[in-house]
C-alpha cells in the first residue's frame, strides 16, 4: 500500500514538473517580443555591431565577460558566462561568417536572462548550469559576409591541424570547461526541405557522430534526447519544418571531434522560412529552441526520452527552389515541349557587405515533379516567349518614374534601354531590366544557368512576366520586387 502511495506521489511530482516545463517553453514564443534585441535586425551583422552589446553586458553583475583571443585580422573574441551550476554548457555561433541567425538569438537570450519574468525558471537554470557563450567565432568572415575566415579556410574543418587562431580558441575553451553540453550554431541553405515533403527544413538538428560507425554512447545519446525535446517544442510553431542533418562522421570537423572528446554536441542549423529572407522568424525559433533545451538540461526533463524518437525526425533533403514553374510550354525548332523550371534567387552583396541584390538563375528544367518551391506557379497551357526591348530609348532614370510597368510588361517588354545609365547602379529598382545604350541581348534560349526572364502567354496574350526569376501576375497590381538586372 505504502509503495503504491509512493509511486503515485512520484508520478504526480514528475507530471507537475513536466507540465510546468511545457508551460514555460510554450510561453517563450509568445513573449519573445519583450526580449528581442532591437539593434540587430538583418543577417549581415558585423563584429562592430555587437561590441556595444557586449560592453553593456560588462556592466551587468550576472555576466562575466572576458577576451579569449583574437581573429587573424585582430578582432576580439569574447566569452560571456553566467550561472554557477555544475553542468558546463558551451554555446558558440558564427563559426562561418555568413551564418549569423543564432548570433542574434544569443543576444535575445541575454536580454531574457537579465529581464524581469520567469524568475523561477531562470534561477534553476543558473543554479544547475554554468553557461558560456561565444557569439561570433569568425568575425573576419562576418565582416565580408563569407563562410571562411581571413586565411581562406573553413574553421569547421580545422579541428585536427588547428591552423586558425579562432579554431585554437574554440578547442581551448572546450577543453578548459570540459563542457558537458555543446551547442554548435549554424545556418544551412534555404533550399533544404524535410525529406519527401514540400516543407522547408527551417530548423535542422544533429547529434554529431564521434566515429565512422556512428555509434551511440551516453554522451551522444544525451544530445539526441535534448534534440527530441527541442523538436517537440518547435513542432508547435513550424509543424513539419524540422529536419535531421546528415550524421556521416567528418574527422576534421569540430562538432564531430567535440563529441569524441566527451561533450554532448548539439548542432542547430537555421534553414529557410517563407517570406523570411532575413531569418527573423527563424531567429525567434532559435531563441525558443535553445532556451527550451537549456530548461530541459537544468530540469533533467530530457533524460527519459526514447532514442527512437530521434530517428523519426525527417532527414534533410535538398529539393527546394525559390520558384518552381510547372508545366510551361516551350517552342524549339518548330516543336513544342512541356517543361518545369526550378529557379533560385542568388544574393549578391553590395561592396560594403551590409545589403544585397538578387541575380537569379534557372537551376534545372524538365520533369521536376519530385521538387518543390517556396512559390509554385502552375502555368499549364501557357507558352514561354522572350521578353522584348522597349522600342523607345529612355533618356535617364528619372524618366522611368512615371512609367506604367504593368502595361509595359503586358505589351511583352521586359527590357528598357537607358541613354544615360548611372555607372554606380548595380541593380534595377524597377520590375524591368535596364540596358545601356549599346548593349545587345543574346538570342533567347531556355537552359540552366541563364537569368530567368520571359513572358508567359496564354492564347497569344501575356498573362505572367518572369523578371529576374520573380513571377509577376499581369492581371493584378504588381508586387514590389527587390530588383531586376542591369546589362551594360
Amino acid at each position: 500500500m505504502m509503495k503504491n502511495i509512493f509511486l503515485y506521489i512520484l508520478f504526480f511530482v514528475c507530471a507537475s514538473v513536466v507540465a510546468q516545463a511545457d508551460g514555460f517553453t510554450s510561453e517563450l514564443y509568445g513573449t519573445y517580443g519583450k526580449y528581442k534585441e532591437s539593434s540587430l535586425t538583418k543577417r549581415r551583422i558585423k563584429h562592430a555591431d555587437i561590441q556595444p552589446l557586449i560592453k553593456r553586458l560588462e556592466t551587468v553583475p550576472l555576466f562575466r565577460v572576458r577576451k579569449v583571443g583574437e581573429s587573424i585580422e585582430g578582432r576580439n573574441l569574447s566569452l560571456i558566462s553566467c550561472g554557477s551550476g555544475p553542468i558546463q554548457v558551451f554555446l558558440w555561433s558564427q563559426m562561418h561568417g555568413d551564418e549569423p541567425t543564432a548570433t542574434q538569438a544569443i543576444f535575445d537570450i541575454f536580454n531574457f536572462l537579465v529581464s524581469e519574468g520567469y524568475s523561477g525558471q531562470k534561477a534553476q537554470m543558473l543554479r544547475q548550469m554554468t553557461l558560456h557563450f561565444l557569439p561570433m567565432l569568425n568575425p573576419d568572415g562576418a565582416q565580408v559576409f563569407q563562410r571562411r575566415n581571413a586565411l581562406g579556410i573553413d574553421i569547421n574543418r580545422d579541428a585536427l591541424r588547428l591552423q586558425s587562431p579562432e579554431g585554437r580558441v574554440l578547442k581551448r575553451i572546450r577543453d578548459s570547461l570540459n563542457a558537458d553540453f555543446g551547442f554548435n550554431l549554424h545556418d544551412q541553405s534555404r533550399y533544404y526541405n524535410a525529406e519527401r515533403t514540400p516543407k522547408q527544413a527551417t530548423i535542422s538538428y544533429l547529434a554529431t557522430a564521434y566515429n565512422y560507425d556512428r555509434d551511440i554512447n551516453e554522451v551522444r545519446a544525451n544530445a539526441m534526447k535534448v534534440i527530441v525535446y527541442m523538436n517537440r517544442i518547435i513542432q508547435k510553431y513550424a509543424p513539419g519544418q524540422v529536419g535531421r542533418y546528415n550524421d556521416d562522421f567528418e574527422p576534421r570537423a569540430f562538432g564531430d571531434n567535440i563529441a569524441k572528446w566527451g561533450t554532448s554536441l548539439i548542432l542547430i542549423e537555421s534553414g529557410g522560412y517563407a517570406d523570411d529572407r532575413e531569418k527573423q522568424e527563424i531567429r525567434k525559433l532559435n531563441y525558443v529552441s535553445i532556451l527550451s533545451a537549456l530548461n530541459a538540461i537544468a530540469t533533467g526533463n530530457y533524460s527519459d526520452i526514447p532514442l527512437s524518437e530521434y530517428e523519426q525526425i525527417p532527414k534533410n533533403d535538398r529539393k527546394l527552389f525559390d520558384v518552381k514553374i510547372h508545366g510551361a510550354t516551350y517552342g524549339l525548332r518548330g516543336k513544342e515541349y512541356v517543361l518545369d523550371l526550378g529557379i533560385q534567387h542568388f544574393e549578391v552583396d553590395y561592396e560594403n557587405h551590409d545589403d544585397f541584390w538578387f541575380s537569379s538563375r534557372i537551376m534545372d528544367q524538365g520533369d521536376l515533379s519530385t521538387y518543390f518551391g517556396y512559390e509554385t506557379l502552375d502555368v499549364s497551357g501557357h507558352v514561354i516567349v522572350p521578353g522584348k526591348i522597349y522600342p523607345k530609348v529612355v533618356a535617364s532614370m528619372d524618366d522611368l518614374k512615371n512609367m506604367d510597368f504593368r502595361e509595359v510588361l503586358r505589351d511583352g517588354y521586359a527590357y528598357v534601354r537607358i541613354a544615360n545609365l548611372p555607372k554606380n547602379l548595380v541593380a534595377s529598382p524597377y520590375p524591368v531590366h535596364l540596358l545601356s545604350k549599346g548593349h545587345e541581348l543574346p538570342e533567347f534560349a531556355l537552359r540552366p544557368g541563364i537569368n530567368p526572364t520571359f513572358i508567359l502567354e496564354r492564347e497569344g496574350q501575356p498573362r505572367y512576366a518572369v523578371i529576374n526569376g520573380f513571377p509577376l501576375d499581369l492581371e493584378r497590381e504588381l508586387p514590389q520586387i527587390k530588383n531586376a538586372m542591369i546589362y551594360r
